[in-house]
């Protein structure tokens, strides 16, 4: 089984920006996929940005592209989340979350870290 610990959260100004990082332990070697979630306040989770652990193949939402970037350390097992350039829309838990099944869902969630975005 896989474990995910999030961190990196925390209360920034628009424009400002936060790097999240998601470590990953336990049975790291079955990791197909990671990826970063988030869900405002009285809004359904929402697909943020993923990126394969083998490979380089990584995707994101469209309201972000050109603010976040996705990058992982294979050596630490880690997955970071560059945010840039923060709105006040952005404010939401991030969590991340892995796939370990060929053609199954993202099944492994860690516990969530908050942005909150101040204007």
């Amino acid at each position: 089984q896989v474990q995910l610990v999030e961190s990196g959260g925390g209360v920034v100004q628009a424009g400002g920006s936060l790097r999240l990082s998601c470590a990953a332990t336990g049975r790291t070697a079955s990791l197909l996929e990671m990826g970063w979630f988030r869900q405002a306040p009285g809004k359904e989770r929402e697909f943020v940005a993923t990126i394969r652990w083998r490979g380089a193949t990584k995707s994101y939402a469209n309201s972000v592209k050109g603010r976040f970037t996705i990058a992982r350390d294979d050596a630490k097992n880690t997955m970071y989340l560059q945010i840039n350039s923060l709105k006040p829309e952005d404010t939401a838990v991030y969590s991340c979350a892995a796939r370990t099944v060929v053609g199954g869902a993202f099944s492994v969630w860690g516990q969530g870290t908050q942005v909150t975005v101040s204007s």
